[in-house]
């Protein structure tokens, strides 16, 4: 890889000084290295010494009556590799004083060698009024720039101040240069992008591989074979991240905008850290995406896989929720909470070597996407014991739930979703005898939780216990019969209340309701209607 040459400033080209009026006027006609006409000139230098070339610095456009090179065709040679061997942007004769209608053969070979741009001039030209016209030229490129530049850095700067979070300031990075810009981990994991209206499948396609193959030597380089401007993201000594452009001919505003998007992110992770890793971020972002639908599941999967997490082979979506909520504690608190959680659940896959998606989803839940084995079982089993242990050491019990299976990423929503679902159910089952829960291990009260919001669920609720609804100590007695299957005595028991007590109640409940509760049917009818209520309060 490659250091910025000093050719990305926006200097005129040799094409460019050519048509300048001043140039024109002395009729001038490119007699050698043609190709080499969109070279950049930093300065325009007049001389007729021979052996100029070791004062030269690179970049000059030589301009020369001749009147002192050598006769010699091997230093005439010599005289021209010296100027290509300094980098000169070409070479001016004058056809006046020295020579008439051409010049020397050996001029012209040596300048095809090294597709040098040998131009001559058949009318005489004030060379120093070319000089001024170039130095104009050049001086408004740089104010130009300088313009430019200062708009970048303003636009930078606002950014960084008011927190953007890294998608924002790729997205204004990829504005401001029309390429492509890719945020990737030092690991050469994708942690953020904006393709720039192309192809973001085509865009992310064996990243890890490609970015491997591009050795960084500098803060910032350019890597001509991959058409990589990449520049190091980090601040403090703690360098993270790499900030990709992807460009075919970097210039100096590619530089600046690249330079000026890496410190804002720089920033941003400074300001950010101890709130939420990007890694997080980038994780959260791509599963908020899933669960909304809609996103082409090619371009989600190119994207993770940009992460350094393929999602191939079964999906399963994972929930985890801390009982410890914000109606319990501090928003503030909950939210350090459940990114601990994040971050823990993550490192459990890790661990077991599962591809994961993990992330921070709402305010009482995280959810992870997991590429799992066929013995999935035993893995999700381990997995759970590995959150469950980083929780308790932060004493924090948690309910685990995962989905069904799917067969690839256009069912990672069904199992995430289901996950979740599962989750919010469990925390008024789980005795934490399990390591996590699926669907089938909520049975009834799971279905019932996924039904919550039908309305002629709620409405069979309202219809069963009608008049009971205005006695809680009523409805209490009734859960402890049905939670007992009907057993007066050991409900009776559980209820602390003597049995002549409690068969009063039950009495007053049959009578409320015009039912029999030692019919099964109606108890059990009761019992669903009891859940279905329950399950409704608590949403």
């Amino acid at each position: 890889m490659n250091p910025i040459p000093p050719d990305v400033l926006a200097l005129p080209t040799v094409s460019e000084v050519l048509n300048l009026p001043v140039l024109r006027r002395g009729k001038p006609r490119v007699v050698a290295g043609a190709r080499g006409l969109d070279r950049q000139v930093r300065w325009v230098h007049v001389t007729e010494l021979a052996d100029i070339a070791p004062l030269l610095s690179g970049g000059e456009l030589v301009l020369t009556t001749g009147i002192a090179l050598p006769e010699e065709p091997a230093e005439l040679a010599r005289y021209v590799d010296g100027l290509a061997g300094v980098g000169a942007a070409g070479l001016v004769v004058e056809l006046v004083r020295r020579w008439r209608d051409r010049v020397p053969t050996a001029l012209v070979d040596a300048a095809h060698r090294h597709d040098l741009p040998l131009v001559t001039l058949s009318e005489e030209t004030r060379f120093v009024a070319v000089t001024e016209a170039v130095a104009a030229r050049i001086r408004d490129a740089q104010l130009e720039e300088l313009r430019a530049t200062h708009a970048i850095h303003e636009t930078f700067t606002a950014l960084t101040t008011s927190g953007a979070e890294p998608a924002a300031v790729l997205r204004e990075a990829a504005r401001l240069v029309e390429c492509p810009v890719v945020l990737e981990a030092l690991a050469h994991q994708v942690l953020a992008y904006d393709a720039a209206g192309q192809d973001p499948v085509a865009l992310l396609s064996d990243w890890s591989e490609r970015s491997r193959s591009v050795v960084q030597t500098g803060r910032t380089c350019y890597e001509p074979d991959q058409q990589w401007l990449s520049t190091v993201v980090g601040a403090r000594g703690d360098d993270w991240g790499r900030l990709v452009v992807l460009t075919p001919q970097p210039t100096h505003r590619h530089v600046v905008v690249a330079e000026r998007a890496a410190s804002a992110l720089a920033v941003n992770r400074l300001v950010t850290r101890d709130r939420e890793s990007l890694e997080r971020q980038t994780h959260r972002t791509l599963l908020t995406e899933l669960l909304a639908g809609g996103a082409d599941p090619a371009d989600l999967a190119a994207r993770a896989a940009g992460l350094g997490v393929p999602l191939t082979g079964p999906l399963v979506g994972i929930a985890v929720r801390p009982r410890t909520t914000t109606t319990v504690a501090p928003a503030l608190e909950t939210q350090q909470v459940l990114r601990d959680l994040a971050e823990a659940t993550a490192l459990a896959a890790r661990r077991a070597k599962l591809p994961v998606l993990a992330g921070v989803i709402d305010d009482v839940t995280v959810q992870a996407l997991v590429a799992v084995p066929a013995d999935s079982d035993a893995v999700l089993s381990r997995l759970a014991a590995e959150v469950r242990r980083s929780a308790e050491a932060h004493s924090l019990p948690v309910v685990i739930a995962v989905g069904s299976s799917a067969a690839s990423v256009s069912g990672a929503r069904r199992t995430l979703t289901e996950a979740a679902q599962v989750a919010e159910a469990a925390l008024h089952v789980d005795d934490g005898s399990r390591e996590f829960h699926r669907l089938d291990d909520v049975r009834l009260r799971g279905l019932l939780h996924l039904l919550r919001g039908d309305e002629r669920v709620i409405a069979f609720a309202e219809r069963e216990l009608g008049p009971l609804l205005a006695h809680e100590r009523l409805l209490d007695a009734l859960r402890s019969l049905c939670r007992h299957g009907g057993n007066k005595s050991a409900a009776a028991a559980s209820a602390h209340l003597s049995r002549t007590a409690y068969y009063a109640q039950l009495s007053r409940i049959e009578q409320l309701l015009g039912v029999s509760l030692d019919s099964p049917e109606s108890l059990l009818s009761l019992h669903v209607a009891l859940l279905a209520w329950d399950t409704r309060s608590r949403t």
